[in-house]
């Protein structure tokens, strides 16, 4: 039933899609603005269809609700240890305005993570790689 639902949605969205693609093309502008909240509304039913049905499923299985627990408690202890790495100091920005110590410390913390998880990929890439290979 809700198949059903869901592909008589997504024909009529791809008919809007098209509809607004042709409007584009024989020079009426506001075909773009239609063309954008078309797209909204479809990354609006993508996104909350992934958080429904990955809620659901999670809670519907223990095992899986404790491994994604593990793993969000894993990078909020990463993002914990960068944060208390990074250093943060106030700072002029251009339009005169001032950047404060705390969003300095945050953006600090946040680029030691991007390249510890950077190195951890890389790591866990070339362990089992190594330990694969024939």
């Amino acid at each position: 039933m809700n198949y059903n639902i869901f592909k008589y949605i997504a024909l009529g969205l791809s008919a809007l899609g098209i509809l607004f693609v042709l409007l584009i093309l024989s020079e009426y502008m506001f075909g773009i603005d239609m063309i954008l909240y078309n797209a909204y509304v479809v990354l609006f039913i993508i996104i909350s269809s992934v958080l429904y049905f990955g809620i659901k499923n999670m809670i519907s299985n223990k095992s899986d609700l404790i491994t994604t627990l593990k793993v969000i408690g894993s990078f909020l202890a990463l993002f914990v240890v960068c944060f208390l790495i990074a250093s943060g100091e106030e700072t002029m920005m251009r339009e005169g305005k001032i950047l404060s110590a705390i969003s300095s410390k945050f953006i600090g913390a946040a680029l030691f993570m991007f390249y510890s998880l950077i190195i951890i990929a890389s790591g866990a890439m070339l362990f089992f790689g190594y330990k694969n290979r024939k």
